[in-house]
């Protein structure tokens, strides 16, 4: 606690989290390459789980630090917001390559595509079924995520877990109709340059989807043992950051893969 008092910027305590983190997420990776050609998924799995422990006690440690040891003091919770805001930005870069990728191929598509967008013999999503439904379940999740900040600035904490709350249900609703969508695909990853930009940039974002959803888990549990208030919440006010940059992601891809570029 020391440390912490004669400084005044923000001193990193020693962790083993990131290392080993670093260490399953490569163990993950490899394990995913194996996966791909040999079909075996063991070393990917086991890379998966030792992540999720990980990830569940580097998440209680922070929450320890900042709820009752009083570490996040004013200093640390602006260096915090940064940190936020810069990973938001290099996610948004990551998401760009996606469409970088998808414009180019689809504005001047060549001859082995038929000269033509969509490709020959790819028959593409009707933009205003399920895609639309998914569209709307997003856009009402961001009302209900800021519902619910609204409640906890307000100090209405039954108002901001009833929004939480509809916000994870909402969260999981989308992710069960990406499914469907994906089962009932008419096309797949290896069908063109279509089928690998269309799969991996909606993947992605169904990946960031079930991490925002278990953030906002991780905050109504929080909620729950009373370690937010209307001052001192950034936990919750970063998971709602990430959960708006998910839906404004969510529609640049429908406008673009699933209504212009169909």
């Amino acid at each position: 606690m020391s440390m912490y008092m004669n400084h005044p910027y923000h001193m990193v305590t020693y962790s083993p989290w990131p290392i080993t983190a670093a260490i399953s997420i490569m163990i993950a990776m490899m394990g995913f390459i194996k996966f791909s050609y040999n079909f075996n998924e063991m070393y990917m799995l086991l890379g998966m789980m030792i992540l999720i422990l990980i990830t569940i006690q580097w998440w209680r440690d922070v929450s320890r630090e900042s709820t009752f040891q009083g570490c996040h003091t004013k200093k640390v919770m602006k260096g915090l917001r940064w940190g936020m805001i810069l990973f938001i930005i290099s996610e948004i870069f990551f998401f760009v390559s996606f469409f970088w990728t998808f414009y180019h191929s689809s504005l001047s598509p060549v001859i082995d595509l038929g000269s033509m967008w969509p490709p020959t013999g790819i028959i593409p999503f009707n933009a205003l079924q399920v895609p639309l439904l998914n569209t709307t379940v997003l856009l009402a999740s961001g009302i209900t995520i800021t519902w619910s900040h609204h409640g906890l600035l307000e100090n209405n904490f039954n108002q901001m877990k009833q929004g939480l709350l509809m916000t994870i249900l909402l969260g999981i609703y989308f992710t069960a109709l990406q499914l469907y969508e994906y089962i009932e695909a008419p096309f797949t990853i290896a069908d063109s340059v279509f089928g690998s930009s269309f799969f991996v940039a909606t993947g992605f974002h169904g990946l960031h989807v079930i991490i925002g959803t278990t953030f906002l888990i991780t905050c109504i549990i929080r909620m729950l043992f009373m370690h937010f208030t209307s001052n001192h919440h950034f936990g919750f006010e970063a998971a709602a950051w990430y959960w708006h940059f998910v839906d404004v992601i969510w529609l640049f891809l429908y406008v673009s893969i699933y209504w212009w570029g169909s």
